[in-house]
């Protein structure tokens, strides 16, 4: 037994969770990359956007994938200003409150977005519209994607941005020196709480961020069926 467990017998069990909250984060953020790439997906195909897809590196660490994700989401963000502006130069002031209005149809907004994007882009395929009052017209995707953003920045420079992706499904010791590094053993405890304290704030808006884009894609997967 190493000297750290007897001196702290708690030890073998925040190693455990160590390991358990390491999977955790991976696993949320496995999931932001998935609903990441396919709104770039439908971004790129309906509004003639050419954002880069992305994936998970799994050779890379924590930080390195966060600033991924950051990367990406930041071209989101632009591309859904500029089609905001190009709307707003294009539409008479009256049209171009209804995207924003609440109480009008959305039937009407699809059609108001429509005929821009059929101007922007030459020809727009029946879903613009549809994905664009989607984007503009509701904040929440902005609204999750600036949280998440922060998050993945706060999360990035912590002590677990150096943890590398790929150690899963090696042996506990191998997982710890991996995750712990050069930090002594007998710091479990901060290590356990820093988890913690991100993956809470983290799960949650990730929640919120991968239901937005669910929106988007289940009504553009419709449409095409």
């Amino acid at each position: 037994m190493a000297l750290s467990d007897l001196l702290y017998p708690d030890n073998p069990k925040r190693r455990q969770e160590v390991i358990r909250l390491h999977q955790e984060l991976l696993d949320c953020m496995l999931v932001n990359f998935h609903a990441t790439d396919e709104l770039i997906a439908v971004l790129n195909a309906h509004l003639g956007c050419s954002i880069a897809q992305i994936k998970m590196e799994k050779g890379g660490t924590i930080k390195e994938n966060c600033d991924i994700i950051i990367q990406a989401m930041s071209e989101i963000q632009r591309e859904v200003w500029k089609i905001d502006k190009e709307m707003k130069e294009m539409l008479e002031p009256m049209l171009y409150q209804k995207l924003y209005d609440i109480k009008e149809p959305e039937v009407e907004k699809i059609a108001i977005a429509h005929k821009v994007f059929s101007i922007v882009l030459g020809e727009a395929t029946s879903i613009a519209g549809m994905v664009a009052v989607k984007l503009v017209g509701s904040n929440v995707i902005i609204v999750a994607v600036n949280k998440l953003v922060t998050l993945l920045a706060q999360i990035g420079a912590s002590v677990l941005g150096g943890i590398g992706i790929a150690i899963l499904g090696l042996g506990i010791d191998v997982i710890l020196q991996a995750i712990l590094g050069a930090v002594e053993r007998d710091q479990l405890l901060a290590i356990v709480k820093s988890y913690e304290e991100h993956l809470a704030e983290f799960k949650a808006a990730s929640e919120k961020y991968q239901h937005a884009i669910t929106e988007v894609t289940s009504m553009v997967k419709c449409k095409i069926k």
